[in-house]
């Protein structure tokens, strides 16, 4: 009878050691022994609970190597974190793994999940990607919508000032920043003119995205370990939180297309680009609905449109707060940057696009944020869609790849003092090749870096020209989970206005 009892071990055993060998005899990379049956090496992820999930992979590299194999639940995963590897996957590997991972799939729930997922690599997603690009995020584009980010600064200035009574008010920021954000890609979208006043709805979405952060985990675990997923899901109402949720998005999103039509309709606002005298996104889409109907379907112009607005939203302001509290621990670096501004300007005007390439520390400041809290430190993952060769190693068909950016661009042996701010490191004309990626590489790259950086610059440059910071203690730089990495605790401080900027909005 006891020997029913040790079988399940045995099993166990057995598997673990046959796996071990497969690998090695099918020529994968570096794999954690042992690998469990049906939860693969996501034990490895438990180890502890308290570290994001890019510093636990951080640690498995720094044990197996730079190129491991995971065996995440039924998910086959390539860890990559140095720089050979990374080029590898993103230059001759780049087709290769041009494809994301089918995540969130609806039939889980059955409901259709089409706006959370990834569109293929193919014509529907080339054709989406240059709409985006040519009609948003081109520099073209950006210069003749560079009025949105300037009246966006300053109205996030008079907001901040608002809220100034006395020199021991205290203001969170997080919430000023991601209004801002909002603000600027819907002005962007919709053409609405800058003296069009609020935009509105930048709280819900806020809501929104926050609620698909925490819901998206607990869907995950379905995505990784279906049987036990199943069971989690239907304990935690994950299915029913996430048809809630995505009838949230389309809901918001609907509700924004249908006003701005009404709006031009009206001939009030809308249809002009934001003062740059184009067509608006959305009504770029609409006249192609018309063309070919079935194509542009609404659901397909909805789901553009909000991903737009939640990638660039989401982490444009958390990289703004992880940058202002950087400063805020180093006052020498905010008061060297606050000095080149003011060469430059003289305290005459507050700083505007044109202004950026003449303030270089700035960037540098950027830079160097982004390289200690990527937006995204695993970036976004990819998928293979055949087999190929990544250091020497075959990657199987269907590998999820994630690389590991965070580790790359905080590696002792690649940066010098890598957990020190140091923006100096940025100056001049230094090369970065695969060691400083934040915005991803390769086919699938972010398209929205250049609105990115100037989105940051002008708001950043402005707090540090128009007042005198001041933090609400210990500012903690913990890091939070989740895809986009947030701070723990949101940015509290105390300000005091310069005398130049009570003039100059008075």
């Amino acid at each position: 009878m006891f020997i029913y009892l040790y079988l399940p071990l045995l099993f166990i055993t057995l598997y673990t050691i046959t796996q071990h060998f497969l690998h090695k005899i099918l020529n994968h990379p570096p794999t954690p022994f042992p690998t469990l049956p049906l939860f693969g090496h996501i034990y490895l992820l438990s180890t502890n609970p308290k570290l994001p999930l890019h510093r636990t992979l951080s640690s498995i590299s720094d044990r197996h190597g730079p190129i491991t194999f995971l065996q995440l639940g039924s998910r086959p995963v390539l860890l990559v974190s140095s720089p050979s590897a990374a080029k590898q996957c993103f230059t001759e590997n780049d087709v290769v793994f041009a494809n994301r991972p089918n995540l969130l799939n609806g039939k889980h729930f059955g409901y259709n999940f089409t706006s959370l997922q990834w569109s293929s690599y193919g014509d529907h997603w080339r054709n989406l990607r240059r709409i985006s690009s040519v009609e948003l995020l081109s520099s073209h584009q950006l210069n003749l919508r560079s009025g949105i980010l300037k009246y966006e600064a300053r109205a996030l200035i008079r907001k901040i000032l608002g809220n100034f009574s006395d020199s021991n008010e205290i203001v969170g920021l997080r919430s000023v920043f991601f209004e801002y954000s909002y603000n600027v890609v819907m002005r962007m979208i919709t053409g609405e003119e800058e003296e069009g006043g609020e935009i509105g709805g930048s709280v819900v979405f806020e809501e929104i995205v926050g609620e698909m952060a925490r819901v998206t985990i607990d869907a995950n675990v379905i995505d990784f370990v279906p049987f036990v997923g199943s069971i989690w899901g239907w304990f935690w109402n994950v299915e029913e939180k996430m048809v809630l949720v995505q009838r949230k998005r389309d809901e918001f999103m609907k509700n924004v297309i249908e006003e701005c039509l009404r709006r031009r309709e009206g001939g009030g606002g809308g249809g002009a680009g934001g003062g740059c005298g184009k067509k608006d996104l959305i009504q770029i889409l609409k006249d192609l609905q018309k063309k070919e109907s079935e194509y542009y379907t609404d659901e397909a112009i909805r789901n553009l449109l909000l991903v737009l607005v939640q990638g660039a939203t989401h982490t444009t302001s958390t990289t703004l707060e992880w940058a202002l509290s950087l400063l805020l621990k180093n006052p020498a670096i905010l008061q060297k940057a606050r000095t080149q501004i003011e060469n430059h300007t003289q305290n005459k005007c507050l700083i505007t696009l044109s202004d950026l390439p003449e303030i270089p520390y700035l960037r540098c400041i950027i830079n160097e944020t982004l390289r200690m809290h990527p937006a995204a430190p695993l970036l976004t993952p990819h998928v293979s869609s055949e087999k190929c060769m990544i250091g020497g190693f075959d990657i199987p068909r269907g590998t999820i790849l994630l690389v590991n950016a965070w580790d790359i661009q905080n590696n002792s042996e690649i940066w010098e003092e890598p957990e020190k701010f140091m923006p100096e490191r940025f100056e001049g004309d230094k090369i970065y090749e695969f060691k400083y990626f934040p915005f991803g590489w390769g086919r699938r790259a972010c398209p929205g870096e250049n609105l990115a950086i100037n989105m940051v610059g002008i708001v950043l440059g402005c707090l540090i020209q128009c007042f005198d910071w001041e933090s609400v203690g210990e500012i903690d730089m913990s890091e939070g989970g989740g895809v986009i990495t947030e701070k723990v605790e949101p940015l509290c401080v105390k300000f005091v206005p310069r005398d130049f900027v009570l003039d100059f909005f008075s």
